[in-house]
């Protein structure tokens, strides 16, 4: 299938994704700050620089995009129609860099917490409350 979009068009889309600051990230850092929770952000010493790093309860905290980190059995991943190869393959290296990241992390003795995009659009609030249950059952 062809792209409805001309190259121009895609690219300037393309350019518009942010890795840092995304809308969901800032959801959760609102939240978290909100709740008294301080932290750090995309922590370049750590592996994969997670977007927030609790270092007093030693998680780290990742905001994934649905489609970008390939979220199993969501309506927001889906592999474009046009160029299949080429994203098969970038999605499928972010997957793998990140099963990585976040198994180096846990091997340092650090606490992984993902949150999805989806999650967030559904119901931030609940799903932040759930985020702030295991942040603090890891002190326990």
């Amino acid at each position: 299938m062809v792209d409805s979009l001309t190259t121009e068009q895609r690219r300037e889309m393309m350019s518009k994704i942010r890795s840092k600051n995304t809308v969901p990230e800032m959801t959760v850092r609102k939240y978290l700050y909100s709740r008294g929770f301080r932290y750090r952000l995309h922590d370049k010493k750590l592996p994969g620089k997670p977007d927030v790093v609790l270092p007093k309860y030693k998680t780290a905290i990742f905001v994934q995009g649905c489609f970008w980190h390939a979220h199993e059995g969501c309506k927001y991943h889906r592999i474009p129609k046009s160029n299949t190869d080429y994203w098969l393959k970038k999605i499928g290296n972010n997957i793998s860099r990140d099963q990585l990241n976040q198994q180096t992390l846990r091997n340092l003795g650090w606490k992984v917490v993902v949150v999805w995009e989806c999650e967030l659009r559904k119901d931030a609030t609940a799903t932040c409350m759930e985020l702030e249950r295991q942040i603090r059952s890891n002190l326990q």
